[in-house]
């Protein structure tokens, strides 16, 4: 059995974080595993409470799945925390996993910010080497390179730093620049590869960076070369936002399974 790990926090609104990573991981069929980051009191409109779990038991959980489940993939969401980017940065360095996928999430769909700033430097300086992929949508390469992100040659530029920062591979999401399409760029390390699907009019949309970043991880984990699992979630992605779904008052959740309906 194919199984990949979340390293995340939780939503109580259910769209994002963990949740949604456990549900995409099982739309792709990979057996999902999770270590609990951070509690937040989050709904479709905001953020009304974030709780951080101690360092050393993250790490406890970690440890917990790692000891006793092969992991084929790991992913890392909301750390919240400089002393929790770098006791995961320093767990992910001893387990080795094959695959890391590193969302650097920072603010959530609702604007508030769920990173705190002391952390963004422990981001940069621990975890994104550590990091097969790493995801930021424009605004996240912003933070992280401290410049301006704000055309496709930004873009460009943006993913070549996060590479030379130590990621193997950086995929600056589209979402949020103002082409007429969604173009996902990815940059391998060598060679850069854009991923275009047609930009949708909705409101439905929480959750699509932990989503984005957990099917990537799933992908990975099941074996797809980084530029088809790339292409597959992109896919998958726009699929999910294509079916959102009309729950609550906010940013409604994606539909995780809109493509293995029974």
């Amino acid at each position: 059995m194919v199984t990949a790990l979340t390293i995340a926090g939780s939503d109580s609104g259910g769209g994002a974080g963990i949740q949604a990573d456990l549900k995409t991981f099982a739309a792709h069929g990979v057996y999902g595993t999770t270590a609990i980051a951070a509690l937040t009191a989050q709904n479709t409109q905001a953020v009304l409470g974030v709780y951080p779990v101690p360092a050393d038991f993250v790490v406890a959980q970690i440890d917990a799945v790692a000891s006793d489940i092969a992991v084929h993939a790991a992913k890392t969401g909301m750390l919240a925390t400089p002393d929790v980017v770098e006791a995961v940065a320093g767990a992910l360095a001893r387990w080795a996993f094959r695959h890391v996928v590193v969302d650097p999430v920072m603010v959530a769909k609702s604007g508030d910010q769920l990173l705190a700033e002391a952390a963004v430097q422990s981001v940069r300086r621990d975890l994104i080497p550590r990091a097969s992929a790493i995801t930021p949508n424009r605004m996240e390469a912003e933070v992280l390179l401290g410049r301006s992100v704000r055309t496709r040659d930004d873009a460009r530029d943006a993913a070549r730093r996060l590479v030379d920062l130590g990621a193997g591979a950086a995929i600056v999401k589209g979402g949020h620049f103002d082409d007429v399409d969604v173009v996902d760029l990815l940059f391998d390390g060598t060679a850069f590869h854009e991923f275009r699907h047609p930009r949708q009019q909705t409101r439905h949309t929480h959750g699509t960076g932990c989503t984005f970043a957990a099917s990537l991880a799933a992908n990975l984990a099941l074996g797809h070369a980084l530029p088809d699992a790339v292409q597959r979630t992109t896919d998958y992605v726009a699929g999910a936002i294509a079916h959102g779904l009309a729950i609550g008052r906010g940013h409604g959740p994606l539909d995780h399974f809109w493509n293995r309906r029974l």
